[in-house]
């Protein structure tokens, strides 16, 4: 009985050293830092401000480190029902990255328009085909004429994070989702 109690806590030893340096390697390989992320954002928006650095605080603090992301610009509007249209750049840590397309329509309490800067967090993105699918989302929104926003949009593993900047004068409350696509597309469906 000695000898297989001692076999067991071997094994589970055994199991637990090589298991985890091999995450740990492989989570700082595949992911992006806050450093990386930061210094991304103020290349795409031209200098971070005080606001956009908390809205990417809060997403890793919420989410940890993204493997991917997509910088871009959209533009949505909404009179009960709304509409979004956007186009970026895909990019991963390793691997090549891709240009992007996304449209997607809404319902709520939400009036008016905005355009904005668009920096999406992408986590548990396995290979660049999974994000080609209808992602739902919910987004509470208040432009008076500027102002950064972050939401949360999710299917299965899939989360994205994007965060806006932009301007435009919108208030509201909604949900729907965005369609990502590899080719432009005016049907938000």
């Amino acid at each position: 009985m000695k000898r297989h109690v001692c076999g067991f806590l071997i094994a589970i030893v055994f199991i637990a050293a090589c298991g985890a340096p091999a995450v740990a390697a492989n989570d700082d390989d595949e992911t992006f830092d806050q450093e990386a992320i930061l210094n991304a954002a103020n290349g795409f928006f031209g200098e971070t401000t005080q606001g956009l650095a908390k809205a990417i605080q809060k997403v890793f603090k919420d989410k940890g480190r993204p493997n991917a992301y997509i910088t871009g610009e959209e533009i949505a509007g909404a009179i009960g029902v709304g509409l979004r249209y956007g186009n970026g750049m895909l990019t991963r840590k390793k691997g090549k990255g891709m240009k992007i397309y996304w449209q997607g329509p809404s319902v709520g309490f939400d009036l008016g328009g905005n355009a904005s800067k668009v920096f999406t967090l992408i986590y548990h993105l396995k290979k660049n085909e999974d994000i080609f699918q209808r992602i739902p989302g919910g987004e509470g929104t208040a432009y008076l004429v500027a102002g950064v926003g972050v939401n949360y949009q999710q299917s299965g593993d899939l989360i994205l994070a994007p965060i806006r900047t932009g301007v435009g004068l919108r208030a509201g409350l909604n949900v729907g989702y965005l369609h990502y696509n590899r080719e432009h597309s005016w049907l938000p469906f």
